[in-house]
């Protein structure tokens, strides 16, 4: 089975790189490093300790900062390699892990071919392969083999997921059985990924409570605040295609009711779609600022977009009131834990199985709303910008969830201790 998976890897790889120029239209990034995701990194660098870290995109890398913060304190002589699949994770990785200096190289991840993963291999001499959340890839686990550890980290794994992995049967499972650690964030998701037949299996909890909000981020957040003066201030955050459509119909109808309407922010989840999500602002007749036309000013439109790289906490600290996006359509849900941890109340959609156990107790804790479309969404914000006092209980509650979680790294820390040699 894995040799079929390698020959439709080798088959498929003119349209892969096709396709990797046609997105650099809109996504320059994408054609930048091209050569490192077959397998070419240029000249060798020796002599570190490697401790090789892979966290696929933006998510995956602000929620793999605590671990990688946790490595390089315990590890002061070891080098990371953080690897990468998409421009605006490494982007992320970037802003965030300058402050180690030369300690932390970043890469792209080669394509799943077991040639193309040994020269990565032979390039850095990892120590260890530790993947975060949900990468699972066949022919990198088996290039790995005896000769490196492979740590599935901060492991969730949904229903669907589990189906869809399912239909590949053996390949699936012969590379859960390569795993030589997984810590999962949930008992169900420990469950979920024991059917792949990962043979060590530990619940550690979701290492994305343990994140620290940077004071720039605090800093940014109270000058966008100054810029938006007294009124209050709803967030659509990590929006995906479809929803800010709804979002903004509903807000249409909010402001042609009696009393002044919030400001709307607006943060797409991907960045390509910036300009398009401008677009259907100004369709529906809406003033439009743009995060990155701020100035010194009073914000006096009716929609900001937040149209920015690695700003999400700032965003998360100007608001009064989140809605964490990718909940409204069938799309799973983004992560709610970094606007419970600034202790804002947060509203989600009906669809969040991305994130099914965090959203269920963040509800249950009284820090979060589930709203079933956009119109309740709208009118439920409103509610809570207009009520103070329910808005800074909310608030509370989301904070006390948020803290009562931490210490998933120090777990993970701990398990990893074992392999890191």
């Amino acid at each position: 089975m894995r040799t079929f998976y390698s020959v439709m890897w080798y088959l498929a790889l003119p349209l892969v790189l096709g396709r990797l120029w046609w997105r650099g239209f809109k996504e320059p990034g994408y054609r930048q490093h091209w050569r490192e995701r077959l397998g070419f990194y240029g000249g060798r660098v020796a002599g570190w300790h490697t401790i090789w870290v892979h966290a696929v995109s933006v998510g995956e890398t602000r929620a793999a900062e605590p671990l990688i913060d946790a490595l390089a304190e315990a590890y002061p002589d070891s080098r990371i390699v953080l690897t990468h699949m998409t421009p605006t994770g490494r982007a992320t990785g970037k802003a965030l892990f300058s402050k180690h200096g030369e300690r932390l190289v970043q890469a792209y991840l080669p394509y799943d071919t077991v040639g193309m993963v040994n020269r990565f291999i032979r390039q850095f001499t990892p120590r260890i392969c530790i993947l975060m959340e949900t990468e699972v890839w066949p022919n990198l686990i088996a290039a790995c083999g005896e000769r490196i550890p492979v740590a599935l980290v901060n492991a969730r794994l949904s229903e669907r997921s589990l189906r869809r992995g399912q239909r590949f049967g053996k390949l699936m499972t012969d590379a859960g059985r390569g795993i030589a650690l997984v810590a999962a964030q949930t008992e169900a998701d420990a469950a979920r990924l024991r059917s792949f037949g990962a043979p060590n299996v530990e619940v550690t909890g979701s290492i994305k409570f343990d994140v620290v909000v940077p004071d720039a981020a605090l800093e940014t957040g109270a000058w966008l605040r100054a810029n938006i003066g007294a009124r209050p201030a709803l967030l659509c955050a990590s929006t995906r295609d479809g929803e800010e459509a709804l979002i903004l119909d509903a807000f249409r109808k909010m402001t042609l009711a009696a009393g002044p309407a919030p400001l709307l922010m607006i943060v797409p989840r991907h960045p390509q779609r910036f300009d398009d999500v401008a677009a259907l602002v100004r369709e529906r007749g809406f003033s439009l600022r743009r995060r990155s036309a701020i100035g010194q000013e009073d914000l006096d439109a009716q929609v900001l977009l937040g149209d920015s790289m690695g700003e999400m906490f700032a965003y998360y600290a100007a608001c009064d009131v989140a809605f964490v996006g990718g909940s409204l359509l069938p799309l799973g849900g983004q992560n709610l834990i970094e606007p419970c941890a600034l202790g804002k109340p947060v509203l989600v959609g009906p669809h969040t199985f991305n994130f099914a156990l965090a959203t269920e107790d963040a509800i249950a804790a009284g820090g979060a709303i589930r709203v079933p479309d956009a119109t309740v969404l709208l009118s439920e914000a409103a509610r809570l910008l207009a009520d103070p006092a329910a808005r800074a209980a909310m608030g509370a509650q989301a904070a006390a969830y948020a803290q009562r979680h931490r210490g998933a790294t120090a777990r993970t820390v701990g398990l990893l201790r074992r392999l890191i040699y």
